[in-house]
C-alpha cells in the first residue's frame, strides 16, 4: 500500500460495502419463490477482524429487502444495513449525519456504475478485480480478488496491516 493510501487508512473509522458483486458474486439462484446468494467465509471473517480493530461495518445496496443479506448482516454484527437504496449518495449522506462522520473516515467498496457517487465521495474506495471497467478506472485501490471471492478480506487485510497492531 502507498504511503498516500496509507495515511488515509489511519483516518478511517467506518467501511461500507455494496453487496451484490462484492461481498456476493453477483449472481442470482432462483428457488422457488426465493432469491438465494452466496457470501464467502473469508470476507465473513474479515467482517469480525474490522469490528476487533474498531471500525465500524455497514452494508449499502440498491438491492431491496433480501432475507439471506439481513440474516448474513444479523449474523456478523454490521452496525449498517441500508437496503433498497437507488440513491446511493443520498443514503450515505444520511449516514453520515446519522454516525456523525466524514467521508474522508469513511472506506467504501463497490462494483458498478450505480456506486460512482460514493466511491467518488468516500475517503478511500476500492472495487473488486472483476468490477466494470468505469469503475476500476474511478477508485483509489483495485483489489485482487474478484468480488463475493475474498475481495472484503482483501481489503480489511490491507487496512488492518496499515493501522498496525490492536491494543
Amino acid at each position: 500500500m502507498s504511503s498516500m493510501l496509507s495515511s488515509v487508512v489511519l483516518r478511517l473509522r467506518f467501511l461500507l460495502f455494496d453487496v451484490d458483486g462484492v461481498l456476493t458474486d453477483g449472481r442470482l439462484y432462483y428457488i422457488d419463490d426465493d432469491i438465494a446468494v452466496a457470501f464467502d467465509t473469508r470476507d465473513g471473517l474479515a467482517v469480525k477482524r474490522a469490528r476487533e480493530a474498531g471500525l465500524g461495518m455497514g452494508l449499502l445496496s440498491a438491492r431491496r429487502d433480501s432475507p439471506a443479506v439481513a440474516r448474513r448482516a444479523a449474523d456478523l454484527g454490521f452496525d449498517e444495513v441500508l437496503l433498497g437504496c437507488r440513491d446511493k449518495a443520498a443514503a450515505f449522506a444520511d449516514l453520515l449525519e446519522r454516525r456523525g462522520l466524514q467521508a474522508s473516515e469513511v472506506a467504501y467498496v463497490g462494483d458498478d456504475l450505480v456506486d460512482l457517487p460514493v466511491l467518488r465521495a468516500a475517503g478511500l474506495s476500492a472495487a473488486p478485480a472483476d468490477a466494470v471497467a468505469e469503475v476500476r478506472e474511478n477508485v483509489d485501490l483495485v483489489l485482487d480478488a474478484p468480488g463475493g471471492r475474498g475481495a472484503a478480506r482483501e481489503l480489511v487485510d490491507l487496512i488492518i496491516d496499515a493501522l498496525g497492531p490492536v491494543s
